[in-house]
């Protein structure tokens, strides 16, 4: 079974509380689930909301790279997203992103693996690295600490 790493995002509500609430919810999908700290981050991209409550999951799974995606927008239906009424990159109650599937490379209409973004955010990386620090990208062996280390400070703080 492949080892598969989710980046969990909220602002809407108690994002704290969303995230854990959400990975009870992956803890069926994902087998030995485990779940990142919380992060505290400034949103990256649209500039005018709410700071977002960020983590990282990682667990093995027997559900096929888009199997898993449909379940994990499920997830998500489940907690309040409704895709078709939010602003792109706006506030969210849950966004739960695949960020690495195995050592797969994925370039699908509807999933890229890894994670399209994954190297330019550090709400994503800091919580990815929290779960494993010696990952590296499989589409070239980059360390993702390495990446890490080379990014501005993006306003991202550890939650007590």
């Amino acid at each position: 079974m492949p080892l598969v790493y989710l980046g969990l995002g909220s602002n809407v509500g108690d994002g704290a509380a969303t995230i854990r609430a959400a990975f009870v919810e992956l803890s069926r999908l994902l087998s030995s689930a485990r779940l990142s700290r919380l992060w505290r981050t400034q949103a990256m991209y649209v500039k005018d909301q709410p700071d977002f409550t960020n983590a990282a999951a990682m667990g093995s799974t027997e559900l096929p790279p888009l199997e898993l995606l449909a379940a994990l927008q499920g997830i998500e239906a489940e907690f309040g997203r409704d895709r078709a009424q939010e602003r792109v990159k706006g506030p969210r109650k849950l966004d739960i992103d695949i960020l690495l599937y195995g050592e797969f490379v994925i370039a699908e209409a509807s999933l890229t693996v890894p994670h399209a973004g994954l190297r330019e955010r550090r709400f994503a990386l800091e919580p990815l690295l929290d779960l494993d620090p010696c990952l590296r990208d499989p589409k070239d062996g980059a360390a993702f600490s390495a990446i890490l280390a080379a990014l501005p400070p993006q306003g991202i703080y550890l939650l007590g």
